[in-house]
């Protein structure tokens, strides 16, 4: 079927994913200013910028779905790819944190919107799993996306000033964690013993990392507590960081660069977070060393994922992004 002009229908929805891992990235220097004295202002700037990024790609992928609505269905019914579609929920969830300081009531309300979005989005999903067998092919590290999504929905509470939603951030953490243990078990099954995964979804193996490493920051944000199953959480984030953060050196020559590349910012924007709360916890030369070593690693790889989708756009290569 040929391509209409201007539909966009080759748009990912999953380019929502690099809002996240920017977000996330702003989160790591908010908290790296409170921690080292760094300049806020590198947050404020990289969070700009994430505004802008969801402005624009919520725009596009609106002119997506105007021009181009059996494209976005048939996206949406993928077994893999419907997936995705948590992204947008998810951006929707980290963006409060950045708007808090501008406007209360737009973060108030983009967390509402989300929060309501990805709890109803889990339940469609989680629905489909058990209505239509899946074939163990398609059980791939997006699966988990939905999960993130819930266990994202405590982060932004504290900046929000509700003191009525205790209850949505138990929900939102007692379902995510849940649900990881299943999801995290079948996917490492199906990397066990399954073909390997297509190259375009290789860079999301790093997805894995992130319900840990999210988990722990949505425990802290819901109990305020750092006790001995935070703590868990972080050293399950940094064990999972350690083995899956290698195949990053593998991604040059499993796949060319494309929008599936972003899968690797938020996990690793989520770690380094882990990593700067814990070492406000213990204020150690080990912890402080590997907070710093995963902001440093998190600013290079997102930095260098923005300019080089920025150059592909550039020079109109957003088609090709896409695939």
């Amino acid at each position: 079927m040929p391509h209409s002009a201007g539909s966009l229908d080759y748009l990912p929805v999953g380019f929502f994913g690099s809002v996240m891992g920017l977000t996330g990235l702003s989160a790591a220097w908010r908290l790296a200013h409170l921690r080292y004295g760094v300049p806020g202002a590198i947050a404020d700037f990289i969070g700009l910028i994430a505004v802008g990024a969801f402005i624009a790609i919520a725009v596009a992928y609106l002119i997506k779905w105007l021009t181009a609505p059996e494209a976005v269905k048939a996206e949406f019914r993928h077994p893999i790819g419907g997936n995705m579609f948590g992204t947008v929920f998810v951006s929707m969830l980290l963006l409060p944190s950045v708007v808090a300081p501008a406007s209360l009531f737009i973060a108030r309300a983009l967390w509402s919107t989300g929060a309501v979005g990805i709890v109803v989005f889990a339940w469609v999903i989680a629905t489909r799993w058990l209505r239509v067998p899946q074939l163990h092919s398609n059980v791939t590290p997006p699966w988990i996306i939905p999960v993130i999504g819930l266990l994202d929905m405590p982060l932004a509470v504290p900046s929000l000033e509700l003191r009525s939603v205790h209850g949505v951030m138990v929900l939102g953490l007692a379902v995510g964690m849940f649900f990881t243990t299943p999801l995290f078990t079948l996917i490492f099954q199906r990397q066990l013993l399954e073909p390997p995964m297509p190259d375009g979804l290789k860079p999301t193996l790093l997805i894995l990392v992130a319900p840990a490493a999210v988990g722990f920051s949505s425990y802290l944000a819901t109990t305020g507590n750092m006790d001995l199953f935070a703590e868990s959480l972080y050293a399950l984030t940094l064990f999972l960081l350690a083995v899956l953060g290698g195949h990053l050196r593998h991604l040059p020559a499993c796949c060319p660069f494309s929008v599936s590349w972003w899968a690797v910012s938020f996990p690793l924007a989520a770690c380094t977070i882990a990593a700067l709360r814990f070492a406000s916890y213990d204020p150690g030369r080990a912890p402080n060393g590997i907070a710093l070593a995963l902001l440093a690693l998190v600013t290079i790889v997102i930095g260098w994922l923005f300019v080089r989708t920025l150059a592909g756009i550039a020079r109109g290569e957003l088609r090709a992004l896409s695939i």
